[in-house]
C-alpha cells in the first residue's frame, strides 16, 4: 500500500503509556469486536475450551493474554510506524467519509477517535482489555484498539500485510458510519425485541460494516494508493475472521446458527463488493428482511 507518514492524526488519543492490569468484563450489551473473535479462538486453542461459545452464552469476555507481561510505555520503531500507518489510514478513511457520505446519503460525517492502548483501558462501553482486540464503541463513538493485534493477525491467521491491517481499522470505522447513519440503533432495537434473531441480526451488522471497509477500500484503488496484492490480503483478512473458519480450527465442526459475524465466503464477499462498487447502496446486507 502506498502511503506516506506524516505524524500522529488529531484523532487519535494515545493511551500506550498508561496501559496494563486486569479490570471487569465488557457489560452483556457490549458487541465483540473483530479481533476479539480471533483472541478468543486462540484462547480456545490454547486450553482447550470454546472461549467463543462462553462468551457469547455469557457475555463475559475472556482474560488478557496468557502469560504476557504489561508492555508499559516501551516502545520500538516498528511499533512507531505502525502508529504512523494507522494514522494515515485513520485520517485516509474518515476524509472519504466526509466526501462520500453527504454525497451517497445527505448525512454529514462526523469523526470517530482511535484510542491506541496496551492491556487494558477504560471505555463508555465498559472496561476494554487486550483481549477484546479492535472494537468499537457506539457510546463515545470510539475505535479501541491494542497494535499487538497485529501480530495475531499476522502470526495466527495468516493475513499480513499492511492493507490487512487497514481492512480491520476501515471494518471498526465501518461500524462508526453505521453509528451515523442510524443504522447500528436500529439494529440493536430490533435484537431487543426479538432475541431469536440476535445473531442473524449481528452478521448482517459486521457484513455491511465489512461492505464498507470495501467503499473506502475502493476509494484507495481510485487513487492508486492500493495495488492487486493489497485487495487479496484485504479480502483474505475479511476471510481469516470468517465464523466458519474460526469455529472449524477451534470445535471441529462448524454451528451456523451460532455465527455473530458471517461466513468467510460471505465476509470476502461483501467486503469485494464494497470494492467494486464504491457504493453505499451495495452495501444493503438487510435487504429482503
Amino acid at each position: 500500500m502506498r502511503w506516506t507518514p506524516g505524524g500522529m492524526s488529531g484523532d487519535i488519543e494515545d493511551r500506550r503509556a498508561s496501559g496494563g492490569g486486569g479490570g471487569p468484563g465488557f457489560p452483556g450489551g457490549m458487541r465483540l469486536g473483530l479481533g476479539g473473535t480471533l483472541i478468543l479462538l486462540v484462547l480456545s486453542l490454547i486450553f482447550g475450551r470454546d472461549f467463543i461459545s462462553m462468551f457469547s452464552g455469557s457475555g463475559q469476555v475472556a482474560p488478557t493474554r496468557t502469560g504476557e507481561a504489561s508492555r508499559g510505555a516501551v516502545t520500538t520503531p516498528a511499533e512507531e510506524k505502525t502508529v504512523q500507518f494507522v494514522s494515515f489510514v485513520l485520517d485516509d478513511a474518515q476524509k472519504n467519509w466526509d466526501r462520500m457520505l453527504p454525497e451517497q446519503s445527505g448525512v454529514p460525517y462526523r469523526h470517530a477517535k482511535l484510542v491506541l492502548f496496551r492491556d487494558a483501558t477504560s471505555t463508555s462501553c465498559g472496561y476494554a482489555q487486550a483481549a477484546t482486540g479492535p472494537f468499537y464503541c457506539p457510546a463515545d463513538e470510539k475505535v479501541y484498539i491494542d497494535l499487538g493485534f497485529f501480530d495475531d493477525l499476522k502470526n495466527q491467521f495468516g493475513a499480513p500485510g499492511e492493507f490487512a491491517q487497514a481492512y480491520v481499522l476501515a471494518h471498526e470505522i465501518g461500524h462508526h458510519v453505521q453509528k451515523v447513519l442510524g443504522i447500528s440503533n436500529k439494529v440493536h432495537s430490533l435484537q431487543e425485541r426479538n432475541p431469536a434473531e440476535a445473531n442473524p441480526l449481528s452478521v448482517r451488522l459486521e457484513l455491511q460494516a465489512d461492505c464498507f471497509a470495501g467503499v473506502w477500500a475502493h476509494s484507495t484503488a481510485q487513487r492508486n494508493l492500493i495495488e492487486e496484492q493489497d485487495v487479496e490480503a484485504g479480502i483474505r483478512a475479511a476471510a481469516a475472521v470468517g465464523d466458519d473458519r474460526m469455529q472449524r480450527m477451534a470445535r471441529g465442526y462448524v454451528s451456523p446458527e451460532s455465527f455473530t459475524h458471517g461466513s468467510s465466503e460471505q465476509r470476502a464477499q461483501w467486503f469485494q463488493r464494497g470494492l467494486t462498487s464504491g457504493d453505499l447502496s451495495q452495501c444493503n446486507t438487510f435487504a429482503g428482511r
